[in-house]
């Protein structure tokens, strides 16, 4: 086969040539070589300044298709042959309503990228269609996120990994500020509290988008975007925005988005007017007077 069949981010179908994909020998010997301080350190930093991974863990890789999800399951396929830490991988991938081509490119991608993927059907693009307002987003990773833990749950794992990285974590501090009125991020782990014994980590914490579209490139994968046949008719642009903010500031100030994630390791309870706690408001004026 000379060319590979392709789905561009419209949804349109497009072709790369072969001869454009590395080898899946050439693709995993990259991100432990060309791709190291921009991909495997910061992946081995987070898996230890976070304790994200311990032995006798059984983790599930949540492969969306896209090129998060899809390096993610590639630093761990690394991490499991060349670390110390003894784990068992599983991955899976949920097909919420794809079109036929764009699950056929998911499965095409994980073939040549050596990833076993479990595929599993649910229905959550209609559901979410049927009741979902303006800005779906929120409703279906909640609903993706549930089946997820459950798939992962039912193969006997105790941690569900998820490709957030290092400018989700930004934006998303952003989008809770502006839009929700509240001061809260993405954690590098957190348990889950409907999936008993399950754990939820983000392993790629400390990796920039830049890098992992880079090693996208580099490596002739055209992964999926999106892929939402609901959000395609209700779009919202609280995203984008915030992209284009922090673009327009970087060109006064390189290290904002850094600042912003030192930030969120560093606040300040004393100069803080109120924040909340398991569930529970506190005032600073609680304590004022004592």
């Amino acid at each position: 086969m000379s060319e590979v069949n392709r789905i561009a981010g419209n949804g349109c179908p497009m072709v790369i040539p072969e001869e454009d994909r590395k080898s899946l020998k050439e693709i995993e010997k990259s991100i432990i070589k060309k791709y190291r301080k921009q991909l495997w350190s910061p992946f081995t930093k987070a898996i230890k300044e976070y304790n994200l991974v311990k032995d006798g863990d059984k983790i599930a890789i949540a492969i969306s298709g896209g090129k998060d999800s899809l390096l993610l399951a590639k630093l761990f396929q690394e991490l499991k042959r060349h670390g110390q830490i003894q784990f068992e991988l599983e991955f899976i991938a949920m097909d919420p309503g794809y079109h036929p081509s764009i699950k056929a490119l998911l499965i095409e991608n994980c073939e040549h990228l050596g990833i076993p993927v479990h595929i599993y059907e649910s229905r959550i693009f209609d559901i979410v269609d049927g009741i979902a307002q303006d800005y779906p987003c929120y409703m279906c990773a909640k609903m993706r996120r549930g089946s997820l833990y459950d798939k992962a749950q039912s193969l006997g794992c105790n941690k569900l990994a998820l490709g957030h990285h290092f400018n989700d974590v930004i934006e998303t501090t952003l989008i809770n500020l502006f839009y929700a009125g509240t001061v809260k991020t993405m954690l590098p782990k957190l348990k889950s509290q409907n999936f008993e014994n399950m754990e939820l980590i983000r392993p790629m914490y400390l990796i920039r988008e830049k890098a992992i579209e880079g090693f996208t490139r580099s490596s002739g994968i055209e992964a999926l975007n999106c892929a939402c046949m609901v959000a395609a008719k209700r779009t919202s642009n609280m995203r984008y925005d915030i992209k284009e903010l922090l673009e327009n500031m970087k060109a006064d100030t390189k290290i904002v988005e850094k600042s912003i994630f030192r930030a969120l390791h560093n606040i300040n309870l004393d100069a803080s007017v109120g924040w909340i706690k398991d569930g529970e408001r506190h005032s600073y004026l609680d304590e004022y007077d004592e």
